[in-house]
């Protein structure tokens, strides 16, 4: 059988995994795959640059939007990046020329997936993301596949590696988020613009996707409420220990009633929670079906082993011929859930607030509380430097609202210095 024949638009650690994956990996691929998979053509900004594999033989273009025209390209591999600009524009010229499409690229498919995908579906080709998600995980086959017989409750998890690697190193090393953060962009972890990580918008990307597979519903990114790690502080993951839990940023979906909710935030985990042991940059998803129950999907996130693994994997079901709506069904029966507000959730909350140590503060705190109907489960005091004290509060179940409501009111009393912080528990 004729070779499937790829073409690789942007060569940085994942690009050269692929090729690296195909060469090295040749006979036991086209065995899995049916056919011989080969690289015919790439492009990469930097020729120089020595990517640790050979590319001889295969042809180099300079404008990426033109391995969508080649003859000797049958399958385009964008690993580009950026939701727009050359990412986007080699994505509709592959579908316009009639090739199956291959990406990485969680920030384009938030923007712009669904016209995507409906282009891939007009056209019968097949679009596939694997790689988009939580890196080697095969969480987007899990979805698609595993569980598609499945109503899913809820799909949550870790979906960013530099966000667990510095909270994990918050809590092993008990340093501040400053100084675990400067470390981890000095060693590469993280970017020197960290903003996309660390502020959860990565997370929402990749989360707004999933939620499109588990509910049946349309992309919606600009739903994602996020709140990321800036305010996590080493004394948040010491108490948050005290109390049996770990502080991870999670990502959360659900749909009830009609309505979609997704939000990132960091949130107290229950030591015993699968997630809370995923430490330093695993991802780990969990999707809840009403047949097969919790499902737990764990390992490396990002890099370039996993996500070209997951990029090849797709290769493999194009060369076997495998063609479906990316969405798992068609763009036009997605549904347009509305938005669920936060308001009338339920949940217990984590609240830390720094506050003048003098008598008479902790009663304005819980009259606070108390008036806004939010009960407290238990309440710690710790001195800290100068005349502050800080504050620890664990609430039981109560409304959102309430609760953001009650913090208002302490927030703009005089013995309150800053902005409190709030925490979501995990309870289930």
């Amino acid at each position: 059988m004729n070779a499937l024949r790829i073409g690789i638009a942007g060569l940085g650690n994942v690009g050269a995994g692929v090729v690296k994956i195909l060469s090295q990996n040749a006979e036991l691929v086209a065995k899995r795959a049916g056919r011989p998979i080969v690289v015919t053509a790439v492009s990469a900004r930097d020729r120089s640059r020595d990517r640790g594999v050979s590319l001889d033989g295969i042809a180099w273009v300079d404008d990426a939007a033109e391995l969508a025209t080649r003859d000797d390209v049958d399958v385009v591999v964008e690993l580009i990046g950026g939701s727009d600009g050359p990412a986007l524009t080699l994505a509709r010229r592959t579908l316009k020329a009639g090739k199956p499409l291959v990406t990485a690229n969680k920030a384009m498919l938030a923007h712009h997936g669904l016209e995507l995908a409906e282009a891939a579906e007009t056209a019968g080709l097949p679009l596939k993301y694997e790689a988009a998600v939580a890196g080697g995980i095969p969480v987007i086959k899990g979805l698609a596949e595993g569980a598609a017989a499945n109503r899913i409750a809820r799909v949550y998890g870790l979906m960013n590696g530099t966000c667990n690697y510095i909270l994990s190193r918050m809590e092993a090393e008990g340093l501040g988020f400053a100084e675990v953060l400067a470390d981890a962009q000095a060693l590469g972890f993280a970017e020197a613009d960290p903003s996309f990580d660390i502020d959860g918008i990565d997370t929402a990307h990749k989360l707004s996707i999933l939620a499109a597979l588990a509910f049946g519903a349309r992309i919606d990114f600009a739903g994602v409420a996020c709140h990321g790690i800036r305010n996590v502080a080493a004394a948040d993951i010491a108490q948050a220990a005290a109390l049996g839990f770990r502080i991870k940023l999670v990502g959360l979906a659900e749909a009830e009633d009609g309505q979609l909710f997704q939000r990132v935030h960091p949130a107290l985990v229950p030591i015993d929670h699968p997630i809370a042991t995923t430490m330093g940059s695993l991802n780990a998803v969990v999707v809840e079906g009403d047949f097969v129950g919790r499902l737990f999907f764990q390992g490396r996130g990002a890099g370039e082993g996993p996500t070209a693994s997951a990029v090849v994997a797709d290769l493999v079901d194009i060369a076997r011929g495998d063609v479906r709506p990316p969405f798992v069904m068609p763009v036009a029966d997605l549904a347009a859930l509305p938005r669920a507000p936060a308001a009338d959730r339920r949940g217990r909350y984590y609240l830390r607030l720094s506050v003048a140590d003098r008598a008479g503060v902790l009663a304005e705190l819980t009259a606070a509380l108390r008036d806004c109907g939010v009960s407290i489960e238990s309440l710690v005091q710790r001195g800290t430097s100068g005349s502050d004290a800080m504050v620890v509060m664990v609430t039981h179940e109560a409304r959102e609202a309430d609760v953001l409501e009650s913090l208002a009111r302490m927030a703009a009393s005089p013995a309150v210095a800053g902005q409190p912080v709030m925490m979501h528990i995990l309870d289930f």
